[in-house]
């Protein structure tokens, strides 16, 4: 029998767990999942006789190591600075390592040992990253088979709050890890748009959002996300004139976001503290004291009215509150990150939406076309949620092709080479995640 680890039972892993637990009667596999919060654990395994679960001080190495020792095959869905605890145990015990993160400058180093030690370390193997850029080689492979000439490449991703449960002024609630959220845009962004590179800072990234039309939504904000130059060269289209990554949101967030972030309260680097600072205070630090109210003073600072949406989602998160804070000694991310949780929690009966879009404009036979290909998935509940399904899935039809000795890749990668995007996109349609395409 096989053994698989899973390193985290959070958000992201419920269908992940879901589907290694249903697959391994007729795979052979066992599961072990490793997480600080056992009873979480539980939450996700329940009593399955397939599942083992393993409460872990990610820091103890010597503990990771061990349970990395008696597997066949690592997963990680810890936060993204931890990964690289893993990925170094995983090459010292000479084991393959699947997560959905970004692939970052820590393991980039351990490329050559990686390769020379016969292991596969497959990053960005999730949602965004992940099913994007799977589907975007499986159209850019055909299009350019067909002697197509592709000139713009723009991709769109978002998760969403679904339209039935769309009931608060942010239109949004937190459906994946609430820090990545809070932090989501902090370095800016760099893409290419007609031949130029264009370069966004953190504080004009909300700013500047401009908006897309998807099928059965209809408008949609989107801001650049990260660099999307680096993945010119993974795409091979390192000509293009256009070339972005974004993410989607609806309209009122990005406004609303801007508002937080010309009130410095998304700064993650020095701590202050809280004990006697109440909420409407820590909101206002940055704002001139004049003759009116709080509030008043506030929307002047901003730029709006008393009455306006993005006072009201202020409101909403309840920074115009009088209370203390007593979290101790915070950033202002961490202080954010506590309400955001809170405010914009989901609640049981809650339903998430996941929508990716690709915009490719290419020439073919001097006949210019635009293509649009998108995927819209809908979660079953707070637990049950299509971030989940859309992360979780790839990473375990991957460690199904994994064991199963189909996939004989090796080195570090990401997921945009045929033999990994064809046998999963096709999988995954089983699971109604696929995607619809139109011309123009």
């Amino acid at each position: 029998m096989k053994n698989i680890l899973l390193f985290g039972a959070g958000k992201s892993a419920t269908s992940l767990i879901d589907y290694l637990l249903t697959n391994a009667p007729r795979q052979k596999w066992h599961l072990t999942v490793a997480d600080h919060d056992l009873s979480l654990i539980k939450s996700k395994t329940g009593k399955s006789y397939y599942a083992t679960p393993a409460a872990l001080d990610i820091n103890d190495q010597a503990a990771r190591l061990q349970l990395i020792r008696e597997t066949d095959l690592v997963i990680s869905l810890l936060p993204a600075s931890l990964h690289i605890l893993v990925a170094r145990d995983c090459l010292e015990a000479k084991k393959n390592l699947l997560t959905a993160s970004y692939i970052d400058p820590e393991v980039r180093k351990l490329q050559a040992d990686i390769e020379n030690a016969g292991l596969l370390f497959m990053y960005e193997m999730g949602l965004d990253p992940g099913i994007d850029h799977m589907s975007a080689m499986k159209l850019i492979h055909s299009i350019e088979k067909k002697g197509g000439q592709i000139f713009s490449f723009k991709s769109y991703c978002g998760g969403l709050i679904s339209p039935d449960s769309n009931d608060n002024p942010w239109q949004y609630k937190v459906s994946w890890n609430a820090r990545n959220i809070v932090l989501a845009g902090s370095s800016g962004a760099t893409y290419k748009e007609k031949g130029k590179v264009k370069e966004l800072s953190y504080e004009q990234l909300f700013d500047h959002t401009k908006t897309i039309h998807v099928p059965g939504l209809g408008k949609l904000a989107f801001y650049p996300n990260r660099d999307s130059l680096t993945y010119m060269e993974e795409y091979k289209l390192t000509e293009l004139a256009t070339f972005m990554r974004a993410t989607l949101r609806f309209p009122d967030f990005c406004e609303g976001w801007n508002a937080l972030i010309k009130l410095g309260l998304t700064e993650d680097k020095h701590k202050i503290a809280t004990d006697q600072l109440t909420y409407i205070d820590w909101a206002t630090r940055l704002v001139h004291e004049q003759s009116g109210s709080h509030e008043e003073n506030l929307a002047q600072f901003l730029g709006v009215s008393t009455k306006s949406k993005v006072i009201r989602q202020l409101k909403f998160l309840g920074l115009l509150s009088p209370d203390v804070i007593n979290l101790g000694d915070k950033t202002n991310a961490e202080i954010l990150q506590f309400l955001v949780e809170f405010k914009l929690r989901m609640e049981p009966a809650d339903k998430d939406m996941i929508v990716m879009m690709h915009e490719i404009e290419f020439e073919r036979r001097n006949m210019a076309t635009r293509m649009h290909s998108y995927m819209i998935v809908q979660g079953e509940d707070n637990i049950h949620t299509a971030m989940a399904k859309t992360v979780g899935l790839p990473l375990g039809i991957m460690a199904k092709l994994l064991l199963q000795e189909k996939i004989t890749l090796t080195g570090l990668h990401i997921p945009v080479m045929p033999e990994i995007y064809n046998p999963i996109l096709k999988e995954l349609e089983d699971y109604d995640i696929r995607f619809e395409e139109s011309f123009e």
